[in-house]
């Protein structure tokens, strides 16, 4: 498996990502989660929106859970040809329990905690902690990849005004 280090920071120390490094023009692997209700969700699901993919380490951290609710906020200024995805290393059982507690229910939350399978897929598997890398990745209606935001200090949010601003011009 492919590594780079000291790409990411978690206060100011470097950590290793893990995974095959996704660019701007790949074509967005196809990876499969778990949805809160346990059943499987590929990524190929959300074909024919623009996916704005969300990573976070765990929304039971305050950045992760500030990221989150930020999105669902702007989710329904965005018009039904956008979906946004929450990725985490988060059970099931927890993702669905926070969304409840946040009111959160305009993003859709899945798990990479079985296989890490989007972490690797994606190259933001935090290889010392096997969490998830705070990242957004924007793909496009064909399942292209048209911007990535990897945020360098895993304890800092991400320009949200750049996220959206790639998200407008795709729809």
């Amino acid at each position: 498996m492919q590594e780079r280090s000291g790409v990411i920071t978690f206060q100011g120390d470097p950590l290793t990502l893990a995974g095959t490094e996704v660019k701007v023009g790949d074509s967005a692997p196809d990876v499969e989660m778990l949805g809160n209700d346990l059943s499987p969700v590929k990524l190929s699901s959300f074909k024919e929106k623009v996916c704005i993919i969300s990573v976070v380490a765990s929304l039971d951290t305050s950045v992760c859970d500030m990221q989150t609710r930020k999105f669902n906020e702007v989710a329904g200024n965005l018009g039904d040809n956008v979906v946004i995805l929450t990725i985490s290393m988060d059970l099931p059982f927890a993702q669905a329990r926070w969304c409840g507690a946040a009111g959160v229910d305009k993003v859709v939350t899945l798990s990479d905690y079985r296989d890490a399978a989007f972490g690797e897929a994606y190259g933001v598997l935090i290889k010392e902690l096997r969490l998830l890398a705070r990242a957004i990745f924007v793909v496009d209606k064909d399942g292209t990849v048209q911007y990535i935001q990897l945020v360098k200090e895993v304890s800092e949010e991400p320009d949200y005004e750049d996220v959206l601003g790639a998200v407008k011009k795709l729809v």
